[in-house]
């Protein structure tokens, strides 16, 4: 439509032109020794006008031949560009698509051709996730360092590739060489959100809680992270404070928590336990309170039940109030149970654990009915809970049906040392004979066993100094373990 239009007005110029030029009928002398021109108006006008227009078209064309090098580095720019962004495309779909060895390809092509700064470190990064995700990490680190190369002295460049180079870090679990490159980035405003995440993940592989807690509430204060992710962060980075506050820091960890924090059983427990190592038991059982009258939790029921018996009939009421909504909950009655246990309340303690029993086999009720029993001097009822308890826990008990036989102990040379740890000879070898005994000749090493004298005159032979040994008179009255002494020759007279 436009074109016409032009169309229009070029005609329209046209006859104006024409009708002015038919009323002007004047002539144009032109003189130029020795020629003399003379022409009408009329074509000294058109003839103007052709001429201005060669000359245009002249400069122009003079000018496109002078320009010519710039256009043609400007023309082999634009295309080596569409191909470092085709390269660079087919590149990042092969990495989505998990085609790793042909986006490996396609990106390491890319790095070694282009001479874009900004393609090459995008083009390095790419393919050093693709060799990540191949597992080929000293592949990687070489191209991370070529990207490292490429990015010079931008910032943001080096910024990327240490971001980039962090995460694959975190992958590997080498949390403290990525500390080392979020770090620096971290400000105090905190507007780098990708960054503080991978901050955040570095420091949970190395449990430094602290840190944790600090960049969660962060990233929560600024919905840069999931709000049930961040709620499980809270919860384990407080449980692992409480687990090493001291009591200095005590009201700084328990006082930056919230309300509904306090009352998280995980939170919960490892507050209360902190208040009890630092000596605060009745704190620790109100820590506990609050929490058990929200959601009544197995873990928090067992570290209530263990007081000592002046907190223990408290304890019990508070118990009870918790009864009446839930009759039917086993950890509640054995928490009530163990607390009658402590307050010497031999009878309902009874009653609570079988009520427990009753609903849930548990090794912490078998063995606490075993304890019960055994303080009331029942042991065989006491033996047949902690087996219970044993079996509950799937151990293997084998049964014992007989009494075991004495052990052996005369190879072992502790067995007959004095209190003032006077060396023992060992014990000479075993007898031939269950009646046997040794006797040392004077001119002979070697001990050799004789027959047993008679049972009514034991006699031992004498040494060269007239006094028998310690070895012949042990082994001529102490029993042999194992044997019966009524079988041996001398009927068993030997006392």
């Amino acid at each position: 439509m436009r074109s016409w239009i032009w169309t229009l007005i070029l005609f329209a110029a046209a006859v104006a032109l024409a009708l002015v030029l038919r009323d002007h009928g004047g002539n144009v002398l032109i003189v130029a020794q020795p020629w003399r021109i003379e022409l009408s108006l009329s074509l000294a006008v058109v003839l103007a006008l052709v001429a201005f227009l060669a000359l245009h078209w002249l400069l122009r064309a003079l000018n496109w031949l002078g320009t010519s090098p710039g256009r043609l580095r400007a023309w082999r720019g634009r295309r080596a560009q569409k191909r470092d962004v085709e390269l660079l495309e087919r590149g990042w779909i092969n990495v989505l698509e998990g085609r790793y060895v042909q986006a490996e390809k396609d990106l390491s092509n890319l790095l070694s051709r282009t001479r874009s700064a900004d393609r090459k470190v995008l083009a390095g990064l790419s393919a050093a996730r693709a060799l990540h995700l191949l597992g080929e990490t000293a592949r990687r680190d070489q191209v991370l360092r070529l990207a490292q190369e490429g990015a010079g002295q931008d910032s943001r460049l080096r910024q990327a590739v240490d971001t980039v180079t962090a995460e694959m870090y975190l992958d590997q679990n080498r949390a403290e060489e990525a500390l080392a490159l979020l770090e620096p980035m971290q400000d105090a405003s905190s507007r780098f959100l990708h960054g503080t995440r991978l901050l955040l993940r570095a420091h949970r592989q190395l449990g430094h809680a602290d840190r944790v807690y600090e960049l969660t509430r962060l990233l929560l204060r600024r919905s840069a992270i999931d709000e049930t992710q961040a709620r499980q962060f809270i919860r384990e980075s407080t449980a692992q404070r409480l687990a090493e506050v001291e009591e200095s820091g005590w009201s700084a960890v328990w006082g930056n928590l919230s309300a509904d924090e306090r009352l998280d059983p995980d939170v919960a427990l490892a507050g209360a336990q902190a208040r009890s190592r630092l000596g605060h038991p009745a704190e620790s059982a109100r820590i506990l309170e609050a929490a058990l009258d929200r959601h009544l939790d197995d873990r928090l029921l067992r570290l209530y039940a263990q007081c000592d018996a002046a907190q223990a009939g408290q304890r019990i009421g508070h118990a009870e109030l918790w009864l009446r909504s839930n009759p039917d909950h086993p950890g509640l009655l054995a928490a009530l149970g163990q607390l009658c246990l402590a307050a010497q309340l031999w009878g309902q303690g009874e009653h609570y654990l079988e009520r427990s029993l009753a609903l849930r086999a548990d090794t912490h009720i078998h063995a606490l009915l075993g304890n019960l029993h055994d303080a009331l001097g029942h042991p065989d009822q006491a033996l047949r809970n902690w087996r219970l308890a044993c079996q509950a826990a799937d151990a293997e008990i084998p049964t014992v049906n007989r009494l075991l036989p004495a052990a052996d102990t005369r190879g072992d040379p502790h067995f007959n040392e004095t209190d003032d740890a006077t060396p023992v000879e060992p014990a000479p070898p075993a007898p031939h004979a269950a009646s046997g005994v040794y006797v040392q000749d004077e001119t002979d090493t070697d001990a050799l066993p004789v027959s047993a004298p008679a049972p009514e005159a034991p006699t031992v032979t004498p040494t060269a100094s007239g006094s028998a040994s310690s070895e012949d008179e042990y082994f001529d009255t102490a029993p042999i373990p194992g044997v019966d002494m009524s079988q041996t020759s001398d009927g068993g007279a030997r006392k």
